[in-house]
């Protein structure tokens, strides 16, 4: 006998650790491949003169963009967990970042707080690390899948205050 309470209603089905998994990789692929898809664009118009800043506000813009709008359409609770993944990425590259050697023209005589803001925010002037490409390889693609959980949570949170 059904009471009021169940009438109509279908019972979920618990996610399983492998489809969480799926989804998590799905979510963390969509996102870089939101930023890599802005990286592309800005490579091939080519702008010269672009500062950094206006690279790491689209840089998260753009994601934050493509995950509120994935989530309202696809709702899932792990894409707003993909902001770790950004996280994890951006300790490994500190982690090298810290280990590589100085020298002339390389952050010579640098702390390791210099060493990390030089080489991931190139301030106040870029350190000569990893080719100066560390906010291309670790700030930017960090910045990318924060701000897609970020669009990720702002759906779901708009989902939750409409049911």
């Amino acid at each position: 006998m059904d009471t009021l309470m169940h009438t109509g209603v279908k019972e979920r089905k618990a996610p399983t650790l492998a489809s969480e998994a799926a989804s998590f990789l799905l979510h963390s692929l969509l996102a870089l491949a939101s930023w890599v898809a802005l990286m592309l664009l800005g490579y091939a118009a080519n702008p010269a003169g672009i500062p950094q800043w206006v690279i790491l506000l689209l840089s998260f813009a753009v994601p934050l963009a493509v995950g509120l709008i994935f989530a309202r359409i696809h709702p899932s609770e792990i894409a707003t967990a993909v902001w770790l993944l950004g996280f994890i990425w951006a300790m490994i590259v500190g982690l090298y970042v810290l280990d590589l050697p100085t020298g002339p023209d390389h952050c010579f005589q640098c702390t390791a707080t210099e060493k990390l803001s030089r080489t991931f925010f190139s301030w106040p002037n870029p350190s000569g690390l990893i080719d100066d490409d560390a906010p291309f390889i670790g700030t930017w693609p960090t910045v990318a899948l924060v701000g897609y959980s970020i669009g990720a949570w702002l759906a779901m949170r708009r989902r939750h205050a409409e049911a």
